[in-house]
């Protein structure tokens, strides 16, 4: 483990005055970058709801049923946005909180990991954004009664969009989880991979859970799911044959 001679000599409570530093870095930041946003906060509200108003009948629109809606969910949107973007930020500072802690092996796998799990997370909202959004919405707003007009309300239209982000960001998460349960021995790369026809049905499932309930939309999740899956265990393998070298030669050492 590396650990530096002031480290040996922090007590507890000088652990916590550093955590709550980082943590006062990352509101500060955050902060910033929000206040840097909020003047095009209708705008980033607008670039948002895209996707369903290119489906609107030109007759109708978006609607605001509570009185503050029109600028808390503006509010709340960049709000969530000047997270999204400290996000690199945020996890260098929780980097820099933990990595006296670790052994150098895993400094060298778990700092690619969080810099590759942010790109994941940004890939997987880009991705609901762009190829899922369309399906959902075109979908929904074509399936309505005869006679009713589609008039979402934005603050459950942010509502619904922010749950589907996460929800992709996090469904884009399965490499670095795949990796990181072989790399802790959870499972074998071998082991997981038997497990292929359960993970497949498994993204099966969170498609249909996740999309609307038509074939497209969910072979749209399912199949990228699979496939980072497949990534997953592409690289755990490359993790694994590396800790069993690791392991070997800390053995003939002994």
């Amino acid at each position: 483990m590396t650990v530096t001679p002031n480290d040996k000599e922090l007590p507890l409570v000088q652990h916590l005055i550093e955590l709550r530093n980082r943590l006062l870095r990352i509101i500060v930041i955050v902060l910033v970058i929000f206040l840097g946003l909020f003047y095009f906060a209708n705008d980033i509200y607008t670039l948002t709801a895209a996707p369903l108003q290119k489906f609107l009948p030109e007759s109708t629109g978006m609607i605001a049923t509570d009185v503050a809606s029109p600028f808390l969910t503006p509010f709340k949107l960049t709000l969530f946005v000047s997270v999204l973007l400290a996000a690199p930020f945020i996890l260098h500072q929780i980097w820099a909180f933990i990595a006296p802690g670790l052994y150098t092996h895993e400094k060298r796998l778990a700092l690619p990991l969080l810099a590759s799990s942010v790109v994941l997370f940004y890939g997987g909202m880009a991705f609901a954004y762009f190829v899922v959004f369309p399906l959902i919405f075109g979908f929904f707003t074509s399936v309505g009664p005869e006679g009713v007009a589609v008039m979402t309300d934005i603050a459950k239209y942010l509502d619904f969009v922010l749950k589907l982000f996460f929800a992709f960001g996090v469904a884009f998460e399965i490499p670095i989880a795949t990796i990181l349960m072989i790399h802790a021995g959870i499972i074998t790369p071998d082991g997981i991979a038997q497990k292929r026809p359960y993970v497949i049905v498994g993204c099966f499932v969170m498609g249909m859970v996740l999309t609307p309930p038509d074939v497209i939309s969910q072979t749209l999740l399912a199949l990228p799911m699979w496939l980072l899956f497949e990534v997953g265990v592409f690289f755990g393998r490359m993790v694994y044959r590396r800790d069993r070298a690791r392991e070997a030669e800390e053995e003939q050492e002994l």
